[in-house]
């Protein structure tokens, strides 16, 4: 084949590409349509029957769905809480002295949430607070009236085109692109969690499991220690605490991706117990995303109470259990899925027989390197994950 034969056919390749290419952005910009359209929709209705109330000099109302009850939550193995489609709820009467303040804040967020979706526009709920910080009082507020509304309209708070400001870390043998086509490398820092997880693409990793940290502290001894390079091919990430949204998505991502094992590493404590429960089953707040946040294939690597003993900890390293403490682990112990780990049980009941908890770096106490490089190792080695 001649050398103009072969620039020819380039051509039509990179001809038929260019269709292929411009046929998907087509495709995907439809779907992308239908979604805010329906946003758009469902504010629409919401506005459509408060007009028609005050054309019938009838007071306007917004029935919410209350999201802090659990008989309003249901419980499933594979996606973890969940609400569900009846429940309790709460009217929100616009005549009413204690409600209407929240009545009018939501109206004005759903106001700014329809301008954001009808031209394709995305900001954080710090960018909509400090637009109007005195009509809202306090970001909290805020981000309350923004979970209230993504429930009211049953979509996700990411379809209201208000982003999270991230707050989570992550390093380890992952590569990708950002939405926009930056290339990001975790390989040799840790790098701020994307503030758009979904629209992350071409993943790759060798990482043989995702270990999440409760703490920036423990994630950073395991960057100096070099953890993921220096002995195992792996991926970690920190939601600081209670973990942002970005950071669930985050780890739900690499989990539905690379379909290998998720571990998490948390105090031997009520509060981290919390955690790695937000992560692997949700949380009652935010059991409306439920299927797009949790892990439910998520192991509780550590720390144990139960290794607490087994390894020695010292007396003086130890944390003497509150009152508030040991009432979180009874509530912990009576939610749905505790059922469904028997060990859990048994650990806690171990934490409320000894009455103390402990810190991952109490660890530190028996030899400097000892969380990465025994603790972590016979963990992992034990259970055939290394």
């Amino acid at each position: 084949m001649s050398s103009e034969q072969f620039s020819e056919v380039d051509v039509l390749q990179a001809k038929l590409l260019q269709n292929l290419e411009d046929a998907g952005e087509a495709i995907t910009s439809y779907f992308s349509d239908v979604a805010r359209l329906e946003v758009m929709s469902r504010i629409e209705e919401v506005t459509e029957k408060i007009v028609s109330s005050l054309s019938k000099e009838e007071a306007p109302v917004l029935v919410l769905k209350s999201r802090s009850r659990w008989s309003n939550v249901r419980f499933n193995e594979s996606v973890g809480l969940h609400m569900t489609a009846c429940g309790t709820v709460s009217i929100l009467r616009s005549d009413c002295p204690s409600a209407v303040i929240k009545f009018a804040l939501i109206l004005k967020a759903l106001s700014t949430i329809y301008k954001l979706v009808q031209s394709d526009s995305y900001v954080t709920k710090r960018d909509i607070y400090y637009n109007d910080p005195q009509l809202f009082g306090s970001q909290k507020t805020l981000d309350a009236i923004v979970d209230d509304i993504s429930c009211l309209l049953r979509v996700p708070r990411r379809s209201l085109h208000v982003c999270a400001t991230t707050k989570g870390l992550i390093s380890g043998d992952l590569c990708y692109l950002e939405e926009d086509g930056t290339r990001v490398d975790c390989s040799s820092t840790a790098v701020p969690v994307s503030s758009s997880v979904n629209g992350i693409m071409n993943i790759v990793s060798s990482a043989k499991f995702v270990l999440v940290i409760e703490k920036d502290a423990t994630f950073q001894r395991l960057l100096d220690d070099e953890f993921c390079t220096q002995f195992y091919p792996c991926i970690i990430i920190t939601g600081k605490g209670v973990p942002d949204v970005n950071s669930r998505l985050m780890v739900k991502k690499l989990w539905e991706t690379l379909h290998i094992p998720v571990f998490a590493l948390v105090d031997a404590d009520p509060h981290g117990i919390e955690i790695m429960c937000i992560y692997k089953y949700g949380s009652i707040s935010m059991a409306f995303e439920a299927p797009t946040l949790t892990v439910s294939s998520m192991l509780w690597l550590g720390l144990l109470p139960s290794d607490i003993e087994s390894l020695g900890v010292p007396q003086d390293a130890l944390i003497p259990l509150t009152d508030a403490d040991e009432r979180k682990l009874n509530h912990i112990k009576k939610r749905p899925y505790i059922t469904c780990h028997p060990a859990w049980e048994r650990e806690m009941e171990l934490m409320l027989r000894w009455k103390h908890k402990a810190e991952i770096q109490s660890l530190v106490s028996i030899a400097p390197h000892f969380l990465t490089r025994v603790y972590l190792h016979n963990k992992l080695s034990y259970g055939g994950w290394i």
